[in-house]
């Protein structure tokens, strides 16, 4: 008999964004735009962030979900400038 052979397990590739179609009463989405833009977030981050919170606060937010993604430029390379 011989021993099972151990694969390695498959690397888990990251998921993309999932995309949904909103639709909204012009006047809750422009609240919901001023609270964003007061926080310094696209209404798009702050639906997120509002969702997220809900479903934390519900018991409801699953365990292995990621961080919120951080917004706007990726940080720069912070080692010496390269030499010319």
């Amino acid at each position: 008999m011989t021993a099972p052979s151990e694969e390695p397990a498959p690397r888990r590739r990251p998921q993309q964004r999932k995309q949904v179609l909103l639709r909204l009463d012009p006047q809750v989405y422009e609240a919901l735009a001023r609270w964003a833009g007061d926080e310094l977030r696209s209404a798009n981050a702050q639906i997120e962030f509002l969702l997220r919170r809900a479903l934390s606060e519900a018991g409801r937010l699953p365990g292995d979900t990621g961080p919120l993604p951080r917004r706007g430029r990726p940080p720069g390379n912070t080692g010496p400038p390269p030499a010319r």
